[in-house]
């Protein structure tokens, strides 16, 4: 493997990695900082990239980001609205949605599985544009979605310091506390999901438009690869701030698509890359457990070689 194919290898894997990190911001504010855990990502993902495809293609690429963004919120305001008005419990609001979501982007793409847009305008193609003739005219998708994450990173590092923001995060940790201090659980609730899933449905949209293309499953798996993600980077950032985890998210986005490139390097088939991902997550969530443990059974293990010892002697 020459350094060429390892280059585009690592800004394909970055690419989709940044790309992908804001879905894991969005777990980032509705698992860790609001304590719920949203089963309804690959739909809000696949509807963000229906939406954004359908408005590109009539048309317009940047109003496309807007549009995915607003029926993301819509779609987590359904969300938060099964869990807080209908007594539903959270995992099953988000498999609720998912599965409605299923039904709702297939009638957004037409009733038809795939859309195609190789000959669209896309947000991407607009950058291409601004940069042509400058060194950077390649790298019109980096671009693209740095800036799109440097806004993510940004806008929710201040936002989670606002009063709403500080309100949402004594959501995640204590709902009584919250109720009693006045300040309603199921108003916060509700606006976090709605910013989480605007994020997801960004992070479809951007997707679909890097690659040309959409199809039903996009979003497959969008919600293992996410935790995996959010774990892999915020695991070991638990006493920093808020800033240094969101960063600590997209960077755990990046390492996990990384490691799905030097899997398929090995030729891993494809039909292997989600038990991939769920190995991901199992090492990601044992690691700190099996470290917090290791002394304990260090001390075992030395206690049993020595009683061994002398039992030999």
């Amino acid at each position: 493997m020459n350094f060429s194919v390892v280059g585009m290898l690592t800004q394909t894997a970055l690419e989709l990695g940044l790309i992908s990190s804001l879905t894991v911001l969005a777990l980032f504010l509705s698992y860790s900082m609001l304590n719920v855990c949203d089963l309804s990502t690959d739909g809000c993902f696949t509807l963000g990239a229906a939406v954004g495809a359908v408005v590109a293609i009539g048309g317009h690429p940047l109003l496309s980001i807007p549009a995915a963004m607003l029926a993301g919120m819509l779609s987590g305001f359904i969300t938060a609205f099964l869990q807080t008005r209908m007594g539903i419990n959270s995992l099953l609001a988000g498999i609720i949605v998912n599965t409605g979501l299923y039904s709702i982007n297939l009638a957004i793409m037409g009733n038809s599985a795939i859309l195609n847009m190789n000959r669209t305008p896309t947000v991407f193609v607009k950058m291409r544009e601004a940069l042509k003739g400058s060194p950077l005219e390649k790298q019109s998708v980096l671009i693209v979605a740095l800036i799109a994450v440097a806004l993510a990173v940004l806008i929710l590092s201040l936002f989670l310091k606002t009063k709403l923001g500080l309100a949402i995060r004594a959501t995640g940790d204590n709902p009584d506390m919250v109720r009693s201090s006045s300040v309603n659980p199921v108003f916060t609730t509700t606006v976090g999901l709605c910013l989480s899933n605007a994020l997801t449905a960004l992070s479809g949209c951007l997707l679909a438009q890097s690659q040309k293309s959409v199809n039903i499953d996009i979003g497959s798996g969008m919600v293992t690869v996410a935790l995996a993600s959010l774990l892999i980077g915020t695991v070991f950032l638990k006493r920093k701030s808020i800033p240094i985890k969101a960063v600590g998210a997209v960077a755990g986005s990046i390492v996990f698509r990384l490691v799905y490139t030097i899997a398929l390097r090995f030729n891993i088939p494809a039909s292997m890359l989600k038990l991939v991902s769920s190995i991901i997550v199992i090492i990601a969530i044992s690691v700190p457990y099996l470290k917090q443990q290791y002394p304990t059974i260090k001390r075992r293990l030395t206690a049993s070689v020595g009683k061994e010892a002398r039992r030999n002697a």
